[in-house]
């Protein structure tokens, strides 16, 4: 083999090739912590085999987005750019992934994709302090990317816009024809698109280390059914079962898994203790799941309490529970009001106060907005089809299951107060009053 090519053994894709700029990526630093952050949290103390990380799915959305490029005939050039998006796509997700995603956009106001914008750029630190004998002086990514004659801001595009505007997309009339608008955002649509590298890659992945078969998909299929329609990626007809495949899994892998119940508990514990600890968290972006338990359990009190329970697993119970058939249009409302991360906050001080407890020990958790409010989500379902008449069409439009998933609740439930065993009756009967249970 050639100098300066690895291939590095993945379970799910096989031998990955890995070479030139993408070597010299995988090797930094920034990329390195990804080892020590875990792709589902603490989703691991329910399924135990959950211990991948962001690494290994990074590496893995990789291998797919060049394989999606292969598929639709991308140039070198872009086929570079997106494979080097694909790679660094997550690199600024915080420790336990997406457990602090909530606190690290209070704290330092801004999402994972736009701060990987600005590590990328060099534009904020990129290591630890205490790292500066390590990596004192070293080049941005963006300067290493450029280097190599890729266009870092194309790269950092690619990552942190991930909702196409309608005027770049093909837009679907009512008849089922094609509304043309030139662009080039099937490059985009390899990282965000109803089939993209990074939503194959975590529900196979996620699938595969949990011991959930739901999240089996037929990637190859859909590899070879990948067509570019008017600047768009659609599916070709025949391929439309393993489009259908796709979106059932993703549904029943997000109530399966990243929305059990037992798994959104574990994840309040652990948001409850970065909470009390009060620690500052400017550049929680850098750290692993090792740095911030270690900083938990230093600051001792309440934050090293919680922190030791989840190690044990001595977990909150729950309080309420309300399903999402049980939820009256009112109640419905009500939590929509109070699901972003502030109000949240503020609804779990009026129970905690009305039930003589500390806020830390009530936990509060509703899916979204939209979740809660019925609204049909397009998005990851509204997979295009190409006909054999060379029309473009809307998966939904002729498939039942594609429809009912645009409006399917993922959740199963729309509410979960938890609190340790020991205030539960006292949480519950206050969670019960102010909810107007």
């Amino acid at each position: 083999m050639a100098a300066g090519v690895k291939t590095v053994h993945d379970p799910l894709h096989g031998g990955v090739r890995v070479d030139g700029l993408f070597l010299d990526l995988l090797n930094r630093h920034e990329m390195q912590r990804l080892r020590g952050v875990k792709q589902l949290g603490s989703a691991n103390l329910v399924f135990p085999g959950a211990n991948h990380t962001r690494f290994e799915h990074c590496l893995g959305t990789y291998a797919l987005a060049g394989r999606m490029a292969e598929a639709i005939g991308l140039n070198e050039e872009d086929t570079l750019a997106v494979r080097t998006a694909g790679l660094l796509h997550d690199i600024c997700h915080g420790p336990f992934s997406h457990s602090t995603e909530e606190i690290m956009e209070d704290r330092t106001g801004l999402d994972h994709m736009e701060l990987a914008r600005r590590l990328i750029k060099g534009q904020v630190r990129t290591y630890r302090k205490r790292d500066e004998d390590l990596f004192g002086g070293s080049d941005s990514i963006a300067e290493v990317i450029a280097a190599h004659g890729v266009d870092p801001d194309e790269v950092c595009d690619l990552i942190a816009y991930p909702t196409t505007t309608p005027k770049e997309a093909n837009q679907l009339d009512l008849d089922g024809n094609v509304s043309y608008f030139p662009s080039k955002d099937y490059i985009h649509q390899i990282i965000h698109g109803p089939v993209d590298a990074d939503q194959m890659d975590y529900l196979v992945r996620d699938a595969h280390y949990t011991g959930v078969a739901m999240g089996n998909i037929d990637i190859d299929r859909l590899l070879d059914t990948m067509r570019v329609v008017n600047d768009c990626i659609v599916i070709a007809r025949s391929g439309a079962p393993a489009a259908e495949g796709l979106m059932v899994s993703r549904a029943l892998m997000y109530s399966s898994v990243y929305y059990h119940q037992t798994v959104r508990i574990i994840k309040c514990m652990l948001t409850k203790a970065v909470e009390a600890a009060d620690l500052d968290l400017q550049e929680i972006y850098l750290w692993d799941d090792a740095d911030l338990t270690a900083a938990l359990i230093a600051k001792g009190g309440v934050p090293s309490y919680l922190v030791r329970c989840l190690q044990n697993r001595v977990l909150y119970k729950k309080a309420v529970s309300v399903l999402s058939s049980d939820t009256s249009n009112d109640l419905a409302a009500f939590l929509a009001r109070h699901s972003p991360y502030r109000k949240r906050q503020e609804l779990e001080q009026e129970i905690a106060d009305k039930a003589g407890v500390e806020l830390w020990q009530v936990s509060v958790e509703t899916p979204s907005p939209s979740t809660l409010l019925s609204k049909i989500k397009i998005g990851k379902t509204d997979v295009s089809i190409l006909d054999p008449d060379g029309k473009v069409r809307s998966l939904a439009r002729s498939s039942p299951i594609a429809r009912a998933l645009q409006s399917r609740d993922a959740f199963g439930w729309s509410l979960v107060v938890s609190c340790p065993a020991s205030c539960r009756d006292a949480v519950t009967a206050a969670a019960k009053k102010v909810l107007s249970l």
